[in-house]
């Protein structure tokens, strides 16, 4: 029992020994004033996967190379190590600067692809702000227009397709929200908005029928005076619906929302003939 609590004393001795001369070779090469050592020992951590490492003494040595025959390497491997680092942001922000100043490098193309693939995986939920998601998009499509024969070409085209589809739910959840407010003239222009922006939507048929809904209820709650107009508004949106979905689910309730607005307009005449 003694021997091995030795034993175990003496190899966790060693460890914070090799631990200790690691930290402290690391010290020196950051405090070290010999760049040509550093940029060596930047490359050496990087190709052992010790990225934070890596990335701290090419940002100490970037602007000493800026300029030299060197510096592309040293800016590339910046960013690949924020981006190894999984800090996409920053590592998607110093893609983009590498590929607006080094067009001629052999890295550039794939830095202009993990700039765009950096805006992807930050890219947040449908909820959230979605400027990564519009960048992404922006920036993976300037990467195909750049290189139309990339071997990245179904990638790209699959992370397109992904982003495309977080904008549409995106817009269909923040006119819906609308509609479960029962704000519904601004839920009306949110979704005639997220219909034009996005006609091809998997939210098409649910949105029509939410504008019948929403045109009508707004027609009611109207003054007097707007209410002719809006009913008939709603039902020209219900010959929208029907037409392109005449079996939905939700015909059944449009057809309801049309038959009050339309009664309300046949009451209507009757009434002003009589008067």
């Amino acid at each position: 029992m003694f021997k091995k609590a030795s034993f175990i004393s003496l190899l966790l001795l060693f460890s914070a020994v090799f631990v200790f001369f690691s930290c402290s070779g690391y010290e020196k090469i950051l405090k070290s004033d010999d760049y040509n050592l550093k940029y060596a020992k930047a490359f050496e951590y990087y190709n052992e996967e010790e990225y934070l490492r890596s990335g701290n003494i090419f940002d100490q040595i970037a602007p000493v190379f800026r300029g030299t025959k060197k510096a592309d390497s040293v800016y590339f491997f910046q960013a690949m190590s924020y981006f190894k680092q999984a800090n996409y942001e920053i590592a998607g922000h110093y893609f983009q600067l590498f590929t607006q100043t080094y067009g001629n490098s052999p890295f550039v193309e794939e830095a202009a692809f993990n700039e765009a693939y950096c805006y992807y995986l930050s890219s947040p939920r449908p909820e959230l702000d979605q400027t990564n998601t519009y960048q992404a998009l922006d920036a993976m499509r300037l990467y195909l227009v750049r290189y139309p024969n990339s071997k990245r070409l179904g990638e790209c085209e699959k992370y397109i397709t992904e982003l495309r589809e977080k904008l549409i739910q995106k817009s269909y959840l923040g006119a819906k929200t609308y509609f479960n407010l029962e704000d519904y003239k601004a839920a009306l222009t949110a979704l005639k908005s997220s219909l034009a922006d996005y006609p091809e939507t998997q939210y098409r048929e649910e949105i029509l029928y939410m504008i019948v809904k929403s045109s009508y209820m707004l027609a009611y709650h109207s003054i007097a005076s707007k209410q002719p107009e809006r009913f008939q508004d709603s039902i020209d949106d219900y010959y929208s619906f029907i037409a392109e979905y005449p079996d939905s689910k939700f015909s059944k309730d449009a057809t309801r929302l049309y038959d009050n607005a339309s009664q309300y307009l046949k009451t209507r005449n009757i009434e002003s003939i009589k008067d």
